[in-house]
């Protein structure tokens, strides 16, 4: 299938050409004919897959096939979305796909100053990228109207329930008019995000471009068992011993991105940290001199790292295994994109033992361990894990999945709370091989 079939509107045609995608993803082949047709949408796909053009090519289409009422020019279309970097990501998004059309886009999210936002919002917007939190301020100054919406998109529905923007999301809903078509996008599909499509969703379509919580072929996986206080001296040998670059790191805390940051600094590896306590111009230098290359290594909490889009990204390293093991499926999905292939390696201090046995559980497979490095573990012996000659251990029984909270790292200016959430026959998206595809530049995720 190429684009061209979709019935798409010429001059959007004409700019996806520009970018040099002829053919579509699988989830913008499941999400792009049913938005087109004005149908409601419950959407999972895996981070990197292009959700962001699987929604904004048939919105930029519809709105020039459709009147509006262009005196007010107040908003016709709202995205919501998590993020500082994600909403950037998206409106860059909108703005290149509409470049051969009259559209207006504007974004607006927290930790910078409104003046400019509120400026472009009076000189008329059609579509309107938005953070929970700052659009809350706008509304409650009176400085943005959602009476005209017609399409209202939540995009990483399952972020903004781990980042508690839920009841921002649902007092932001009662705002959009009724009669309305709402989509939502999500990587993984929890009760609690299908509790939220029956909230807000009439009768929606339900697809799936990849089993939720699967990981992408294209990355390798492995794990290093490795001591808490021997986790810098680690990295810093990998970054020193082979040819790692382009090198994303998450770890779990603010303060631990700081000081892995720092280590690596002290080593003669350039690197930055960026997360939620960072300005808004400093996360946006960080990210500026990573896509240039003039940083090897991004440390970012998951957080943070929500938006970030890099073409060509070879690695990235689970400094701190994640708690929460949905987040391990986000994490690697920074790597092996639009048909290229990646690395994701991790460490595993005895303690976050029992979040690996989690992982794996999700994504069904076990992560090879690799054993021949100067700093592995005696506290969690390989013994308990033996690995086999494929690199793989096998299976057996695993304790009982840890719960625990997700840490909140929320935007600043941005705020929320609690919870989430349709259950229809789903339609998944055959694999599909190295074909030229609109996904991971620009935000197309």
């Amino acid at each position: 299938m190429q684009f061209s079939e979709f019935g798409i509107h010429p001059d959007v045609l004409r700019a996806v050409s520009q970018e040099g995608y002829t053919t579509p993803t699988p989830i913008q082949q499941l999400a792009i004919p049913p938005v087109l047709a004005g149908r409601d949408l419950l959407a999972c796909a895996q981070t990197g897959t292009g959700k962001t053009a699987a929604f904004a090519l048939p919105i930029l289409s519809h709105l020039l096939t459709t009147s509006g009422t262009h005196g007010s020019r107040k908003p016709r279309v709202l995205v919501l979305t998590p993020t500082r970097e994600l909403a950037a990501q998206i409106g860059e998004s909108f703005a290149t796909y509409g470049r051969h059309t009259p559209i207006a886009s504007a974004v607006v999210y927290g930790g910078i100053n409104m003046n400019q936002q509120v400026r472009a919002l009076a000189r008329g917007v059609d579509v309107l990228v938005a953070t929970p939190g700052r659009l809350l301020d706008l509304m409650n100054q009176g400085l943005a109207s959602l009476d005209e919406v017609g399409v209202f998109v939540i995009d990483e529905a399952d972020r903004m329930l781990d980042m508690g923007f839920i009841q921002d999301v649902k007092r932001i809903a009662k705002a959009v008019p009724k009669r309305r078509q709402t989509l939502l996008f999500s990587a993984t599909m929890p009760d609690t995000i299908r509790q939220l499509a029956r909230a807000l969703l009439n009768q929606p379509l339900e697809v799936a471009a990849t089993p939720v919580a699967s990981t992408a072929e294209t990355v390798g996986q492995r794990v290093y068992f490795v001591e808490k206080a021997d986790k810098r001296r680690l990295l810093a040998w990998l970054l020193s011993t082979t040819d790692l670059d382009r090198v994303l790191v998450f770890t779990r805390t603010k303060h631990g991105a700081n000081r892995v940051a720092e280590h690596l600094d002290k080593q003669q590896i350039r690197a930055a940290a960026i997360h939620g306590n960072k300005s808004q111009g400093a996360r946006e230098r960080a990210l500026a001199q990573f896509k240039r290359g003039e940083l090897r290594v991004l440390v970012a909490t998951d957080i943070a790292a929500r938006g970030i889009d890099i073409d060509g990204l070879g690695h990235v390293v689970n400094y701190d295994l994640p708690n929460v093991p949905e987040s391990y499926v986000h994490r690697i999905g920074r790597t092996g994109r639009a048909g290229a292939t990646g690395e994701a390696l991790s460490f595993c201090e005895a303690e976050e033992r029992p979040y690996l046995r989690s992982i794996e559980r999700l994504i069904r497979q076990n992560v090879p361990v690799v054993t021949d490095h100067p700093f592995a573990s005696t506290h969690a012996p390989i013994s308990e894990a033996p690995v086999q000659n494929n690199g793989h251990r096998p299976s057996g029984s695993a304790p009982s999945r840890q719960t625990a909270e997700v840490s909140r790292e929320r935007d600043l200016n941005d705020r929320g709370r609690t919870q989430l959430g349709t259950n229809r026959t789903v339609r998944h998206a055959p694999r599909q091989g190295n074909v030229a595809s609109l996904s991971a530049r620009r935000g197309t995720r």
